[in-house]
């Protein structure tokens, strides 16, 4: 039996996830999910938002749908987000922009970078270590060179070799494994690639980055395909899964019925395409497009459906669609 971890995290996650996990079992009633509870609720009523015990249960499934959470700026509290992705070791994280005359597939390291957690903080000075490694540089690149490969074959590296000694490292480790894989690449100044990826996004297929420039890229890159409530991720390890939305937990619309769920639902689509379901991934996309040109949209997208009744409508048309 697949399982399926349900983490609905805080804020929208506990909208916008439900409707994720609906799709999935119009699809798959019998899939088995495994509600996983984490984050600042859990750290507000237990003091922990995220335990040894959650980590293992998340271990025990087949991959992980997972909502936003929250990160509070106490210099006491650890990141949810970066504890997992380091206790399963999810070093790729994937995330796709497609539009009309462009498909990009974003790479991002997701494991060290500036996002380490090797951190010091006092009154006048805080300090985060930036780390780039061999390893974690050649394991990241080869994830990319793969999806090139099975794409259009082109590999864009964004780097900020110009000025840090570690994007050095990373440029050069890239450009020395594209070469052995007799890949087509170059290699861009992140700032550079940021505005020229905007401009003339028909131009790139594959980028792969480091792990704090990946994350800004992403969300850039969003732009392109009507912002961040439709923007969907992996993070994928050797052994583990989990997808998530791009956006954040947005307490400040969350209770409302007003979130776009389109980004978790896509996430949903990026997890049946990971257990092999490319039939069930296509027939929700074709159920968004379908359902957004019925007018049936959210209010970021200029309609007035809210997050239920937009998830109720793409569920029917997948089930009509059967």
């Amino acid at each position: 039996m697949t399982t399926i971890a349900i983490v609905e995290g805080d804020g929208i996650g506990h909208e916008v996830i439900p409707v994720a996990r609906s799709v999935l079992e119009a699809l798959h009633p019998a899939y088995e999910f495994l509600p996983v509870d984490v984050g600042y609720g859990m750290w507000e009523r237990t003091g922990c938002p995220c335990a040894d015990k959650e980590i293992d249960a998340l271990k025990t499934a087949d991959a992980i749908l997972f909502g936003a959470v929250t990160t509070p700026p106490m210099k006491d509290y650890q990141s949810v987000v970066l504890r997992i992705r380091k206790a399963l070791d999810l070093y790729a994280n994937l995330r796709p922009v497609q539009g009309d005359g462009f498909d990009i597939m974003i790479v991002r390291e997701n494991t060290e970078g500036l996002y380490s957690g090797i951190e010091e903080s006092g009154p006048d000075r805080a300090t985060t270590l930036r780390v780039v490694t061999r390893k974690g540089t050649e394991r990241i690149v080869r994830s990319a060179i793969r999806l090139a490969q099975q794409r259009s074959g082109r590999l864009t590296i964004g780097h900020k070799a110009n000025v840090l000694k570690s994007d050095v490292l990373f440029r050069d480790i890239c450009t020395s494994e594209a070469r052995s894989a007799g890949i087509t690449f170059n290699d861009k100044y992140i700032d550079a690639l940021a505005l020229d990826l905007l401009q003339h996004p028909a131009a790139y297929d594959v980028v792969v980055t480091t792990n704090i420039f990946g994350d800004i890229l992403s969300d850039v890159a969003s732009y392109l395909v009507g912002g961040l409530g439709l923007a969907p991720s992996a993070n994928i390890g050797d052994r583990y899964a989990l997808f998530e939305p791009v956006h954040g937990s947005a307490p400040d619309i969350a209770g409302r019925n007003i979130a776009n769920p389109i980004a978790a639902i896509r996430s949903a689509v990026m997890l049946l395409d990971y257990l092999g379901d490319k039939d069930g991934a296509c027939r929700v996309e074709i159920a968004i497009g379908t359902v957004i040109s019925q007018g049936i949209r959210t209010r970021d997208l200029g309609g007035l459906a809210g997050t239920r009744e937009f998830g109720d409508a793409v569920i029917r048309v997948i089930r009509k669609n059967r």
